[in-house]
């Protein structure tokens, strides 16, 4: 029989079962592992629990063991159904993706969401996405062909993020991703809904057969604030579908269709993650996007299929399950994949990320939006990064240009930060800013204070080139996106075959969070039955788990 104990009694009793000559019954815990089966787990004739299949069932039975013809009657504690990993979230999403299960590996900037990171994820049944953010169009381009050369019909997307200091960038982007028919677009870091998002969004609307829109590019949206969501959830700008009417981007028929969708099909609600991240908690921001949702619905009925996620802080199966059980429709992991090994990022990144803790985190100025003062999350042991970059917004909100910071302070920072002069870091600055963004060098030319902002934000672009690299003269200045999530899985995996960084394949790593999610939700799902589960002993540790051999459900649009 295995490992039993004495049971404290159910709350409710279920029925009663009865054994048959086929029944066959094994412990608690080795029935909860096995989650490809149903099992009843019954008080046996000592009153002790145990899990059985087979056998004859009679609902609402009374307490007492009865004789049958083929046993005892013995009473049952509770019912243990499968519990697949395409069964956490929403089916509707699986169909709607293409997907095996609900598990989506989130874009990080500066193709740290690789091709090689999207192409396994894809091969996978996941849907992940390749980070655009931080390289120029061409490249992205470039990525785009290798994805579709090599995952043609699978899952998988690219990133679109908000870029206010640099529009050109964004606005290529955008045309590119329509360009190129890529199916699913993660947006991210907006503020504000911008023309190149709305563009991308009605471009990709089509007539279907009953006149109704068939959406052919899907737009995942992130957002941690309220307002932000609400502008995802609500119809395209009329100033700008207008706009976009007027210069032909947008046929009549898609400007019509404009007022009658939301900006997106998915919403992530992004909670304490790595990166752009407002530090929010998962289980108030899931909440309140869902009830956004509904009420935005009662005037705009096409927002009620947008399906809402969950991301920042999924480092564990039972972070992933709780996300679940919040109602999330699907969960977004990002943190965790950096430590992968087929990451954009270094071996010695990657060595970092498999020591941090889950406090070893800091909040630091962002390049991509260091005017408006704007923070992200990074690493913080092993890597001056955070506070250095902290001084570097200080000396722009307490100076008007670079001549007016003290000399001491300017040869310290010239030292200790940049390891060369001021002017050789604007020539450099300058080269960059001339092929990617000649108007911020226009705009610089006559505001001293921009031009000291563009001085600072080369370090802070840097020292991400310098992370994926793994350039080992600048290791203290590496910019390391990392939220919380990546010391609780190290916290997890800590002596186990998966604490070694270099075992850390990211189809190995999804497989085990997303079954160890299913076992916490059905460890959670006895417990809400009445079972007392203390004395049990549940071996939590990641699993080696076998590639999936189930087909992909197909995407409809």
């Amino acid at each position: 029989m295995g490992e039993q104990r004495k049971a404290t009694g159910p709350r409710s009793l279920v029925g009663t079962w009865y054994p048959t000559t086929e029944s066959s019954c094994v412990s608690l815990s080795e029935a909860i592992e096995d989650i490809d089966h149903s099992w009843v787990v019954i008080h046996d004739s000592a009153g002790e629990l145990t899990a059985c299949q087979e056998g004859t069932v009679e609902l609402g039975s009374a307490p007492t063991i009865h004789s049958s013809s083929s046993g005892d009657g013995l009473p049952i504690a509770c019912w243990m159904p499968s519990i697949s990993t395409s069964s956490l979230g929403s089916s509707e999403f699986l169909r709607q993706h293409g997907t095996r299960n609900t598990y989506v590996a989130g874009s990080m900037a500066n193709g740290i969401a690789s091709v090689e990171l999207v192409s396994a994820m894809a091969r996978e049944g996941c849907l992940s996405f390749y980070g655009s953010a931080g390289q120029n169009p061409t490249r992205v381009a470039s990525a785009l062909q290798r994805l579709k050369d090599a995952v043609p019909d699978l899952p998988w997307g690219c990133n679109l993020i908000h870029s206010p200091q640099e529009p050109t960038f964004e606005d290529e982007v955008s045309r590119i991703l329509v360009r190129e028919g890529v199916r699913c677009v993660e947006a991210s870091a907006y503020l504000d809904v911008t023309e190149p998002l709305v563009r991308l969004r009605l471009q990709g609307l089509t007539s279907g057969n009953s006149g109704q829109p068939v959406v052919s590019i899907r737009v995942m949206a992130k957002a941690s604030r309220l307002e932000v969501a609400r502008r995802f959830l609500s119809p395209a700008p009329e100033a700008l579908v207008n706009k976009l009417l007027t210069s032909g981007d947008i046929s009549q028929q898609q400007a019509r269709w404009a007022q009658t969708i939301p900006l997106c099909d998915d919403l992530t609600a992004e909670a304490d993650s790595g990166g752009h991240t407002d530090n929010r908690p998962m289980a108030t921001l899931v909440p309140a996007f869902q009830r956004l949702r509904d009420e935005i619905a009662r005037d705009l009925p096409a927002t009620r299929a947008v399906k809402i996620g969950a991301a920042g802080g999924l480092g564990t199966p039972d972070a992933i399950a709780s996300a679940f059980a919040l109602g999330a429709d699907y969960v977004v992991i990002g943190s965790v994949h950096q430590a992968c090994v087929e990451s954009g990022s270094s071996s010695q990144v990657r060595q970092m990320l498999s020591e941090a803790g889950p406090a070893d985190v800091i909040m630091a100025p962002a390049s991509d939006m260091f005017e408006l003062g704007v923070h992200l999350q990074v690493l913080r042991r092993g890597t001056l990064f955070g506070p250095r970059a902290k001084r570097l917004l200080e000396l722009y909100r307490n100076h008007r240009s670079i001549e007016e910071i003290p000399t001491g302070e300017r040869e310290r920072l010239e030292n200790e930060i940049f390891g060369m002069s001021l002017d050789q870091v604007w020539q450099q600055t300058r080269n960059f800013f001339l092929q990617r963004e000649p108007a911020q060098i226009e705009k610089a030319a006559t505001d001293p204070k921009h031009r000291m902002a563009l001085i600072f934000r080369w370090y802070l672009g840097k020292s991400s080139d310098w992370a994926n690299s793994g350039d080992p003269d600048r290791q203290l200045d590496y910019q390391v996106w990392c939220g919380p999530a990546m010391g609780a899985f190290n916290e997890w995996t800590r002596g186990t075959w998966l604490a070694d960084p270099a075992a850390r394949r990211i189809a190995d790593v999804s497989r085990a969070l997303i079954r160890g999610a299913c076992l916490s939700t059905r460890r959670e799902s006895l417990r809400r039955q009445g079972l007392d589960l203390s004395q049990v002993d549940f071996d939590r540790s990641p699993r080696s788990i076998p590639a999936p051999s189930s087909p992909l459900l197909g995407s409809t649009p």
